[in-house]
């Protein structure tokens, strides 16, 4: 990474119209990508990829400069260009910077990072992979089998005097599979991942994720088609926490408040859910996909609670957005990679677990669905309405898991969820993901205990199953 000496000759450059703050992160990384679809080897994506972004802030106004170009030279005209781009002020302006390395607040543990590991043996745990889902059934059409990993190297230094470096790995795992009987097709997804080397293979199985899948997809194929209308809703928790990211976790995002794109707006201290539901984002959990010692303007990631026991009272900040508040920062500004200003956005985020056992949750709902797995899904952040698809679902009757159904959305709004739940799990299951916001995709978690939703609108495909 950069010298020291020359991470000050770069900010002070920056500064010198007279901006309030400049920073600069620079990024060094490696990636693998490797896609197997129709029984072969489509595409290995694999490169290295290395650059630094400068940014000048004054008055709350932002310039932006990238380059790739890490020569004292290259980096030189990239902070001049930022600060001649904000024309703060004619005279020129030297401020002192002290740099000093801060410590993270927990140890990130990597055993076996992506570089260790022989293309060859990548490409052999995806065709096994492949493999296990065709092998599941005859009727499993398509299989598409992904492993993308990366190792980066980041370090941020900014004018108030803060140096981080940060070393990082992350592997992702997904499986999709395609099964068809007499015109009707329906599909099955895993996926698994973390903050981690290739040791995630010791302990997760590919096959059996495949397997898994193709299952799921054949599983569908005899389901019945969903009901519609209201009624109560069970979310596993292995559903992940697809609902509280999007339909919660967006709002409280504090550019999307400030901006007035918030259901959240001036809800500070006010009841926003039911009593029993704390919804909370940690940075800090270990191995969890959206995990980090520091975010990506060299802030310590941290565990914050956003809504405690029903009531609002934290959003997530990034520096800017918390100056604006006069706040500080909660560690959530993150960033794509070195070509992407900073903005607020989630690490993993989850509602956290209650005291009801998961099956007596189930015992205790006379009639509802039941929702094991979901989609994909739309948000309105400013109103908070959503609908998202059930890939697994199951009417529950009398207490009882009965039959699958399939075709199954589910029609709501956000706030209006979170206070119609009456009943909190003592469980937790996590899904992982790429989450876009602004043009920039960064990797997160989410979880949920089993929860029981009162009452919620299921879009489906026919009345006649509806118990």
């Amino acid at each position: 990474m950069l010298d020291k000496s020359l991470l000050v000759h770069i900010l002070s450059e920056a500064l010198k119209k007279g901006g309030d703050f400049a920073e600069i992160y620079v990024e060094e990384k490696r990636i693998t990508n490797i896609f197997c679809e129709d029984d072969k080897i489509e595409k290995i994506n694999s490169g290295r990829e290395k650059g630094a972004g400068i940014r000048v802030i004054k008055n709350g106004n932002t310039a932006y400069v990238y380059t790739n170009d890490l020569s004292e030279g290259g980096l030189l005209r990239a902070a001049r260009v930022a600060n001649q781009a904000a024309i703060f002020e004619t005279k020129i302006i030297n401020k002192e910077i002290l740099l000093s390395m801060k410590k993270p607040g927990f140890d990130m543990e990597f055993e076996r990072f992506p570089e260790a590991v022989a293309l060859k043996e990548k490409i052999e745990y995806v065709l096994a992979a492949n493999r296990a889902a065709r092998n599941v059934g005859r009727e499993i059409r398509q299989v598409t089998v992904t492993i993308g990993d990366i190792h980066k190297n980041i370090q941020i230094a900014n004018s108030e005097g803060d140096l981080v470096e940060e070393e990082r790995a992350r592997l992702r795992l997904g499986v999709n599979a395609v099964a068809s009987r007499d015109g009707i097709i329906q599909t099955g997804y895993e996926s698994a991942g973390g903050v981690c080397g290739w040791e995630l293979l010791d302990t997760v199985s590919f096959e059996s994720m495949a397997e898994k899948a193709a299952a799921l997809a054949l599983k569908m194929l005899s389901a019945r088609p969903a009901p519609t209308g209201k009624m109560p809703v069970v979310m596993s928790a292995e559903a992940g926490g697809t609902m509280v990211h999007e339909a919660c976790g967006h709002g409280l995002e504090a550019d999307l408040v400030q901006k007035g794109l918030s259901v959240y707006k001036n809800k500070m201290g006010e009841k926003v859910a039911a009593q029993g539901v704390t919804v909370i984002d940690d940075a800090t959990l270990k191995g969890k996909y959206g995990s980090y010692q520091f975010d990506d303007e060299g802030n310590n990631g941290e565990r914050t609670v956003l809504i405690d026991n029903g009531k609002l009272v934290q959003y997530l900040y990034d520096y800017l957005t918390a100056k604006k508040d006069g706040k500080k920062s909660t560690g959530n500004g993150r960033r794509e990679s070195y070509q992407h200003k900073p903005i607020p956005r989630m690490s993993n985020t989850f509602i956290a677990p209650g005291p009801y056992d998961p099956e007596e949750i189930v015992k205790s709902t006379r009639h509802g669905l039941l929702v094991k797995k979901m989609g994909g899904g739309q948000v309105n952040t400013t109103n908070g309405d959503f609908v998202f698809e059930v890939q697994e679902g199951y009417i529950i009757e009398n207490g009882k898991v009965k039959y699958p159904v399939r075709g199954a959305t589910l029609i709501g709004n956000g706030p209006e969820v979170l206070n119609n739940i009456d009943r909190v799990g003592n469980d937790l299951g996590f899904a992982i993901g790429v989450c876009g916001k602004d043009g920039q995709g960064v990797p997160v978690s989410d979880a949920q205990p089993t929860i029981r939703i009162k009452e919620l609108t299921i879009g489906g495909t026919s009345m006649q199953d509806r118990p």
